[in-house]
């Protein structure tokens, strides 16, 4: 698998729906078109959420993974 390298990270281990998707959207407002955000959570729901949130905005789900507890997902801010 190709690395993936991110302009930012965000980090909302430890926090619940909705938290993770709303910091995900307040920081993706400051980021230019084609940057990648990393994100980590711990809250299961994000599974369902992350991807939703792309396909709604339309932001690009380059990938995700599930490591222990932790759920990753890299993200490519659209043109919207």
């Amino acid at each position: 698998m190709t690395e993936i390298i991110a302009d930012i990270e965000l980090d909302t281990k430890g926090l619940k729906c909705p938290e993770p998707v709303m910091m995900l959207h307040r920081e993706i407002r400051k980021m230019a078109v084609g940057e990648v955000v990393k994100v980590i959570a711990t809250d299961p729901a994000t599974a369902r959420d992350i991807p939703s949130f792309c396909e709604f905005l339309p932001h690009e789900l380059l990938r995700s993974d599930v490591v222990d507890d932790e759920y990753i997902y890299w993200l490519k801010k659209g043109q919207r």
